[in-house]
C-alpha cells in the first residue's frame, strides 16, 4: 500500500453535482443535435429518450459501484474488483484513450467558437495548457471554476432558447413527426448514440470518488441528479430547436443554437451564445482532464500504465504527473490530427467502458445493491446496441486501439513473469 501523500476529500454533494454538469452540459449542447437530425431527423427525441435511459441505467451501476469503492478510477477500479484484473484493464484503457481524444476535440471546440481562422490550434493549445494548470493547483479550485462555467452556460442556453422561441417566428421550423423516412429504427439508434456521448460526462463524478465526502452518501445522489438535470437541459433545448428551426433546419448546419439566434432578430444574443459555446467547451475538457487524470493514476498504481504516473502532490493532492502527461498528450493531438472523426471513436471507447461497469454492478451482493439488477442488464444491453450503430470507422479504430493495449499488458505481464520462470533456487 502506497505511504504518499493522498487524494484530499473536499467534494461535497453540490460540487460533484456541478463537476457532472459541466461534463454533461458541455460542447454537445451546441453541436450533438446537427448529427443527431441528420440520422433521425424529428426522431432525435425518441433518440434523446432512449439515450437518457441507456445513460440512467449505467449511472445506476456507476453509483452502487462508486459507494461500494470510494476510490480513483471509476470502471477500472470496478471491474478488476468484481471481475478481475483483465475486464478492469479495457474497461480503464478505453476510458484513458478515449477521453483523451475527447480532450483535443473540446479544445478544438472552444478555439473554433473564441478563435478567428489560422488561430485555432495555438488557441486550443493554450486552453489545454491553462485548464491542466488550473487542474494542478487542486479539485477544490476544479470545482469552483466549473460552477461559474455551468452558470455561464446555462444562461447561454436561456438566451438563445428564448431568442429562437420569442425573437422570430416560432413554429416556422415545425417539429414534425418522426416518419420512417427520417432514417428509421437505425437511424434514431445512431442519434441516440451520438446524444448519449454528451450524458456520459457523470462518470467524472464516479472516477472522483477518492475526493468527496461521504461518498458512499454523495455519489448516488450526485450522478441521478447531475444526469437529471442535464436530461432537462437537452429536451428543452432539443423541443426549442425542432420548433425554431425544424429537423431539416438543425440538420444542415453545424451550430443549430447559433442558426436559430441569427433568425430571431435579436442581434446582441448572438455573441452571448457564442461565449457559451466557448466556456461549455472549457468546462467539459476541464472535467474531462480530471477524470482521465484519476482514473490513469488508479492504472499507473497497479501497473497497467507506467508507475511513474501514480505520484501525487504533496501540497495540493492531485495526480500532477498524470495530468501533465495527459496535457502534453492531448497538446500533441490538437497540433498534429484532424479530430471530426474523434467523436465516434470515443463513443466505442466509453460504450464499452459502460458495458464492464453494468457488467461488474450485477455481481454485487445484497448489502450493496442499490438499485434492481434489471437496469444493469438493460444498461449492458443498451450500451452493446449503441455500440453496433457507430460508424464502421469508428469500430475499426476501436477494436485497433484495444487490440494494442492487450498486447502492451499482455507484453508486461510476460516480462515481469520473465525474473520469475528463470530464478534459480537457492
Amino acid at each position: 500500500m502506497s505511504t504518499g501523500p493522498a487524494l484530499a476529500r473536499r467534494l461535497g454533494t453540490g460540487d460533484a453535482v456541478v463537476i457532472g454538469l459541466g461534463s454533461m452540459i458541455g460542447a454537445g449542447v451546441f453541436a450533438a443535435f446537427a448529427p443527431a437530425a441528420q440520422a433521425a431527423g424529428a426522431g432525435l427525441l425518441v433518440g434523446l429518450l432512449i439515450a437518457a435511459v441507456v445513460a440512467y441505467c449505467n449511472a445506476t451501476a456507476s453509483a452502487q459501484l462508486a459507494a461500494q469503492y470510494p476510490v480513483s478510477g471509476g470502471t477500472y477500479v470496478y471491474g478488476r474488483e468484481r471481475l478481475g484484473e483483465w475486464w478492469g484493464f479495457l474497461a480503464g484503457w478505453g476510458f484513458v484513450v478515449g477521453k483523451t481524444a475527447s480532450c483535443a476535440a473540446m479544445a478544438l471546440t472552444f478555439a473554433a467558437y473564441a478563435a478567428p481562422a489560422g488561430w485555432q490550434r495555438p488557441v486550443a493549445v493554450a486552453a489545454v495548457l491553462g485548464l491542466t494548470a488550473v487542474n494542478y493547483r487542486g479539485v477544490t479550485r476544479t470545482a469552483g471554476l466549473t460552477r461559474i462555467i455551468v452558470t455561464v452556460v446555462l444562461t447561454a442556453l436561456a438566451v438563445a432558447v428564448t431568442a429562437g422561441l420569442l425573437g422570430g417566428e416560432a413554429g416556422a421550423g415545425g417539429s414534425g413527426t418522426w416518419t420512417a423516412s427520417d432514417g428509421g429504427v437505425y437511424g434514431v439508434l445512431q442519434s441516440a448514440g451520438l446524444l448519449f456521448f454528451a450524458f456520459a460526462g457523470y462518470a467524472r463524478i464516479a472516477t472522483m470518488g477518492e475526493e468527496v465526502r461521504d461518498p458512499e452518501r454523495t455519489i448516488p445522489r450526485a450522478i441521478p441528479l447531475a444526469l437529471g438535470i442535464a436530461v432537462a437541459v437537452y429536451a428543452v433545448v432539443a423541443m426549442a430547436l425542432l420548433e425554431v428551426l425544424g429537423p431539416e433546419g438543425i440538420a444542415a448546419t453545424a451550430a443549430p443554437l447559433a442558426a436559430a439566434v441569427d433568425g430571431s432578430g435579436w442581434t446582441w444574443a448572438a455573441p452571448v451564445v457564442r461565449v457559451g459555446a466557448a466556456a461549455a467547451a472549457l468546462g467539459a475538457l476541464l472535467a474531462l482532464i480530471a477524470g482521465v487524470g484519476r482514473t490513469s493514476l488508479a492504472m499507473a498504481r497497479e501497473g497497467d500504465l507506467p508507475r511513474f504516473l501514480a505520484a501525487v502532490h504533496p501540497r495540493f493532492h492531485v495526480p500532477h504527473r498524470a495530468e501533465i502527461a495527459l496535457g502534453v498528450l492531448v497538446c500533441c493531438l490538437v497540433l498534429t490530427v484532424d479530430l471530426r472523426g474523434a467523436i465516434g471513436f470515443s463513443s466505442f471507447g466509453v460504450l464499452l467502458y459502460y458495458v464492464v461497469a453494468n457488467a461488474a454492478a450485477l455481481t454485487q451482493d445484497r448489502e450493496h445493491r442499490r438499485f434492481p439488477r434489471a437496469l444493469q442488464v438493460l444498461g449492458a444491453f443498451g450500451c452493446l446496441v449503441l455500440v453496433a450503430t457507430l460508424p464502421w470507422e469508428a469500430v475499426v479504430g476501436g477494436l485497433a486501439v484495444f487490440a494494442v493495449g492487450i498486447a502492451y499488458r499482455a507484453t508486461r505481464l510476460r516480462l515481469a513473469a520473465r525474473p520469475e520462470e528463470h530464478r534459480t533456487p537457492s
